[in-house]
């Protein structure tokens, strides 16, 4: 008896398909998810981190949207209250294991805006990260006006002296 082969068909014995697809890769472990639990990290607490990031880096004059600015500056002014809030024009959605933030700022006049803005980005995802183990996916930066050096002409004359 012959067999014939045709062009599709081999001699070789027939072998098992090999699943040629990648199996899932197991999950990676963060800093945050430990063998020993897990270590959850408060919106307000990465809120806190930016607000201190995005002030240290020379240009920015304030945080915050114009009647946030003017609420905050009445709230300071209450006996009791806690003093600046640092979280003031500061966003944040914080997740497992990433951050995305949000600022509203306003510069100092004559500063390059998009040299300040790379500066603010760089230092507050570097703060964050270095301080929480989060990857920051996104620094958003809005800049909500440019601070006008005041003037000594334009400041009122004192009545006394």
């Amino acid at each position: 008896m012959t067999t014939t082969l045709t062009k599709n068909e081999s001699a070789a014995p027939a072998t098992p398909a090999r699943n040629t697809a990648t199996a899932p890769a197991p999950p990676r472990q963060s800093r945050l998810n430990t063998a020993e639990g897990k270590i959850i990290i408060a919106e307000n607490v990465v809120q806190k981190i930016a607000g201190i990031a995005c002030r240290e880096v020379s240009g920015v004059h304030a945080m915050g949207s114009g009647s946030t600015r003017a609420f905050g500056a009445i709230r300071e002014r209450i006996p009791g209250s806690n003093g600046p809030n640092i979280a003031q024009g500061v966003g944040v959605e914080v997740g497992e294991t990433e951050a995305a933030v949000d600022l509203d700022v306003v510069v100092q006049y004559g500063i390059s805006i998009a040299d300040l803005g790379r500066s603010i980005q760089r230092n507050v995802k570097t703060s964050i990260e270095r301080m929480t183990g989060l990857n920051v996916v996104e620094v958003n930066v809005s800049v909500d006006d440019v601070h006008m050096p005041e003037a000594p002409e334009d400041r009122p004359e004192s009545r006394v002296s």
